[in-house]
């Protein structure tokens, strides 16, 4: 690929896990030469998360660090520190994602690299920001999930508070970030300046509460409703004879369509479910009618009914056919690229554009399989990376 959007920027990314992962992911996928600078002999902790594991490797790793180089540095080292600067002086973008205080500790602030590279683009994430009296808080995508009101929503309504079953406010902070960096880049074309981006993972979070958020300001409480959506209906699960079926049914054509597709053309002149403000008035009466009718038949059999009919439609899947079906086939999302004789499985992303390429081109790396690499294009001859190794820049070989 020679035509990506963002293949001359070089990203130093020093963050671990998902948020900073996701973040950077993002940008290799245009084309970025992101290396990912990790601790000597244990590198970032998503790489031990798991099990499972395939032949040591996390494929949690994986997924968050296809197309990456890695190099490892001791931070705490006067070599290790400097050679950092050296790597940040000729990079676009620096991502971390340190509690507030730590940059600081390290010598990685934005102010300390600002000296060595004016213009650069400094993303630094945090739970809650780099402000405010929470900001010294510990912050994970659990305990931001319950601070953020999505867990309130989230589950049976006579059940208990539930956690998106992904690390939901990682990856929203993520792409936060990647949006960003992507905007402060722009800008810089514009001016010539570089910026600061001060990033939380609760702030990234509230802006995706919409519908739930628009009940507060109507100065309603929203809650847990299982599948249902607070304002539309039918727009929820049902079950089938062997599974489940979501059906979303916007308007009403599609309604009095859907009600048509099951054989139940007297629903819509029953009083209770006439508008889309009487549905959702009466949703659990609605869902026993519905459902009545559609445990006659298999998923598969509704499918082929609602394909037919036009009908807003689809079955609910597990991982694996989600990941492997005909119509990810037909797109080419799911693909493998090589490692050591391993075929890693690649979930490509989804930008597709008409004049420009993107895509991953390289499996997650290994632990500091890229340092000397990186540093050699920096201008370092193998004498210097003799020296910086034993001076303990890379750790303890």
């Amino acid at each position: 690929m020679d035509n990506r959007i963002f293949e001359d920027l070089l990203v130093v990314d020093l963050s671990t896990f998902v948020t900073g992962g996701f973040c950077s992911l993002m940008l290799a996928n245009q084309g970025a030469d992101v290396v990912k600078v990790e601790r000597p002999g244990v590198g970032d902790d998503i790489r031990h998360s798991g099990p499972p594991f395939v032949d040591g490797d996390s494929p949690y790793y994986w997924t968050v660090n296809y197309d990456k180089r890695s190099v490892e540095l001791d931070l705490k080292s006067a070599e290790g520190l400097a050679a950092l600067y050296d790597l940040a002086a000729e990079a676009d973008v620096f991502v971390q994602n340190f509690r507030p205080g730590t940059a600081e500790k390290l010598g990685v602030d934005y102010d300390r690299i600002r000296e060595e590279n004016e213009d650069v683009i400094y993303c630094a994430i945090s739970a809650f920001g780099q402000t405010g009296p929470w900001s010294q808080r510990p912050g994970y995508d659990l305990l931001v999930q319950g601070m953020s009101g999505i867990m309130s929503v989230t589950g049976e309504a006579n059940g208990g508070p539930v956690k998106v079953g992904l690390p939901q406010t990682d990856l929203i902070t993520g792409m936060w970030a990647a949006f960003g960096i992507s905007s402060a880049l722009y800008r810089r074309e514009r001016t010539g300046e570089g910026e600061y981006i001060d990033l939380g993972m609760l702030d990234a979070t509230l802006p995706w509460l919409t519908k739930q958020a628009g009940k507060v300001f109507a100065g309603e409480e929203p809650g847990r409703m299982g599948t249902k959506d607070p304002v539309l209906a039918p727009y929820q699960s049902f079950e089938t004879a062997d599974g489940h079926i979501n059906v979303a049914c916007l308007n009403q054509k599609l309604w009095r369509g859907f009600c048509e597709a099951i054989d139940r053309g007297d629903l819509p002149e029953d009083e209770r479910f006439e508008t889309n403000a009487d549905r959702v008035g009466h949703m659990d009466e609605l869902e026993r009618e519905i459902e009545s009718r559609l445990a006659d038949r298999s998923t598969d059999e509704w499918m082929d009914v609602f394909v037919e009919a036009g009908i807003p439609a689809g079955p609910v899947r597990d991982v694996e056919d989600a990941l492997y079906n005909e119509q990810t086939e037909s797109r080419g999302v799911m693909r493998t690229l090589e490692k050591g004789g391993t075929e890693v499985p690649v979930i490509e992303h989804p930008l597709n554009f008409a004049h420009s390429d993107s895509g991953f081109e390289s499996p997650p790396p290994d632990l500091g399989e890229h340092t000397r690499e990186v540093f050699a294009d920096l201008g370092y001859d193998e004498d210097r990376l003799d020296e910086m190794a034993e001076a303990g820049a890379f750790g303890d070989d």
